[in-house]
Order: C-alpha cells, then structure tokens, then sequence
C-alpha cells in the first residue's frame, strides 16, 4: 500500500484548520493540525510532513519566522495562508521561501488544486529505463543543470534548491542570450493558471543570484524595462 502524503496544517482559528483538514483527508492525505508557530516547528521534526499550510498570524513566533527557521534546514514545500493581500506580504512570503500564497478566505477546491499543484513539482522523479536518452541536461563552465533528476551543480559541489528555481534556472540557461519577459516566464515556469504576479519572477530571480553568486563565463542578466536572460560571455 503507497503511504499517504502527511500534510501540516498550522493555523490559530481551528475551526478553519479542521475545515482545511477535511477536505484534504477527502483527497486521502494524511494530516496534523497546530495552532502556534512553536508547536509547528516541533510538529516539523517529529512528523515530517511532505508539505506545510502555514498561517502568517501566529500567537508567538509568526509564520514569517516559522518559514524562515524551516527553510534553513529543508525544503518541504510551504503554502502559506494569510488574509494580508499586500504585494508587499506575498513578495516577503516567497523571498523567505514559501512555494505559493493562498488569500483568505479561500475556495476549498482551488486550495485542494494548489496543494496537488505543489506535491507534484516535489515528487521524486521516477526511475526510467536505460534505454531512455532524453535528458534534460545543460553544462557550463563550473555549472550542470539536470532537470531530469532535478539536481544542479555548481563549481563541483549539489546546490539545493526548491523545484521552481531550479525550473526557472533551466529554462533560461537552456536558451543563452535570449530575452524573456517576466510574463513569459511566469506562464513557461508557472502555468497559466497561477494566482501570482510578476514578482515572483524577480524573487526567484534574486534567490538563484544568491545561491550561483558571480561567474566569468555566464550570468542571469537583467535587461531593464524587459525581463531576463542567461547571458554567456
């Protein structure tokens, strides 16, 4: 029997938790609900789940913070949930880790859709065939990109990342020196149907800078007014 996928569900109003709760324990998922931000991280390690539903409004240590300790140690997929709909909340959200941000109140299906959304991006891509040759692989100096076991290399050591960014990098390193506008890769990295905004391009942008620092031989080059590109040089 194929284990259930255990999802976290941390919120204060617990009458919206058992409701989230329900719903996803109808889609066969396994779930575990608290309602601060200490009894969350203390649920991280002894349930180990595949994916967090984070409230921002936390009693104690907030859902900011939650995410950013979280995130210092893994990458489980983090939703988080907040009925603060400021770009500024939803900027800071992802810049601290966060896979997708869902406004209260919000509708069950949609939330159901974006939680599957999310696993599917995380699952482990399954084994194939020897004979398989399509490889999703590009190589530069000091930098592979495998998307198809989802693992980067940077200057010899594995660079771990959140499946997004590393979609984000593939896609533009797969065609140097070319252009993209942020709306294109919005709708290339995260379908047409995502909730988001543009801003999310640049964070992700931002957080692949950090991690690939500089190097002579390529960059991810802003191009003003425009979007961005995997320049070579």
């Amino acid at each position: 029997m194929v284990a259930k996928q255990k999802i976290l569900i941390v919120d204060d109003d617990n009458n919206i938790a058992e409701l989230i709760s329900l719903y996803l324990t109808k889609e066969c998922y396994d779930t575990q609900i608290v309602n601060d931000g200490e009894e969350a991280l203390k649920a991280f390690d002894n349930y180990h789940p595949n994916l967090i539903l984070l409230d921002l409004m936390l009693p104690g240590i907030d859902g900011y913070q939650v995410c950013r300790e979280i995130r210092s140690k893994s990458n489980v997929p983090i939703i988080m949930l907040s009925a603060k709909g400021e770009v500024f909340d939803k900027v800071l959200g992802l810049e601290l880790g966060a896979d997708d941000y869902i406004m209260k109140p919000f509708d069950s299906k949609e939330m159901v859709a974006r939680v599957k959304a999310v696993l599917r991006r995380y699952q482990a891509p399954k084994a194939e065939p020897a004979v398989t040759t399509d490889v999703r692989l590009v190589e530069f100096a000091d930098l592979s990109i495998n998307l198809t076991n989802y693992t980067v290399l940077f200057r010899g050591r594995n660079l771990e990342m959140p499946p997004k960014e590393m979609e984000l990098l593939y896609f533009l390193a797969s065609s140097p020196n070319q252009v993209f506008t942020r709306e294109q890769l919005l709708n290339n990295i995260w379908g047409y149907d995502y909730a988001g905004d543009t801003r999310t391009v640049d964070v992700h942008v931002k957080r692949l800078r950090e991690k690939l620092n500089s190097h002579d031989a390529w960059e991810i080059a802003t191009v003003w007014g425009i979007g961005y590109k995997f320049e070579t040089k």
